[in-house]
């Protein structure tokens, strides 16, 4: 287990629990006390947990992991699903994309296919983002136009949020969004955990002719608190085989076209 690993399994563990000790962890994860003990203290010094005698206590932070912890989580799978995903843009289309982990793989796909490349100074690609992380990644690429949204950034995924995000939304229009989800199912669609992302992901859902949903398998049948969209707005589903079968029939039975990486 790697590092980041054991600190989303710690932070888990903690925002169920709210106190955890040094030899509890330690049992948990199977590893040693010294291990943990360095966990916590680097923990303490992101500010994501409060330090105390022996162990930790919940800090005053939502437990959602930002992006570099989380990035460990099904790599290679998530990697497969972003050249998949990104394969399916045409050479000079405007791409939405939202932040996540999976998202910033296709963005990464994206920047790096040979055949979307242009003469020097003309953008191949345009990408809509919310997420500021994808629009550093690739704003120093010459053939990639990066559009911004605006809006109030969420430290938990770095995405922009709120009426400052939204009024770019009636001035463009979007070939394909591709959007990363925390659930997508047939009864309530794609969904994520905060209802600020959800409405701007609505929003780039809604400016796109063509919506693909780049998911690994454990978001498949799952359901998260904030609604994106119904089913029948998802076009594509891009996903591994790790995705239950049932699901993924109930899925394309609902009219999606549903592509395993």
């Amino acid at each position: 287990m790697s590092r980041y690993e054991r600190w989303n399994t710690l932070l888990e563990l903690l925002s169920d629990r709210k106190r955890l000790s040094i030899e509890e962890a330690a049992q948990e994860l199977d590893v040693s006390a010294a291990t943990i003990r360095r966990d916590f203290d680097e923990l303490a010094q992101q500010q994501m947990v409060t330090r105390t005698r022996g162990g930790v206590v919940a800090h005053t932070v939502a437990y959602e992991l930002p992006l570099r912890y989380k990035a460990a989580r099904n790599a290679v799978e998530k990697q497969r699903i972003a050249a998949a995903a990104a394969a399916l843009v045409v050479p000079g289309s405007t791409v939405g994309v939202n932040g996540g982990t999976t998202t910033t793989e296709v963005a990464r796909a994206l920047a790096t296919q040979a055949d979307l490349r242009n003469e020097p100074g003309e953008p191949a690609l345009t990408i809509v983002t919310n997420a500021l992380n994808i629009a550093n990644e690739l704003v120093v690429r010459p053939h990639v136009k990066v559009v911004s949204t605006g809006g109030v950034a969420r430290s938990q995924s770095f995405e922009l949020i709120g009426p400052l995000a939204t009024g770019i939304f009636g001035r463009i229009t979007i070939d394909a969004a591709i959007i990363g989800v925390s659930g997508l199912d047939t009864g309530r669609g794609a969904t994520c955990h905060h209802e600020g992302e959800a409405d701007i992901n609505r929003l780039l859902v809604e400016s796109a002719a063509q919506v693909i949903v780049a998911a690994d398998g454990s978001k498949i049948g799952r359901r998260a608190f904030a609604r994106i969209c119904p089913i029948e707005a998802v076009d594509v589903l891009v996903t591994d085989a790790s995705a239950p079968d049932d699901e993924i029939a109930r899925i394309e039975e609902a009219g999606v076209r549903v592509m395993l990486a």
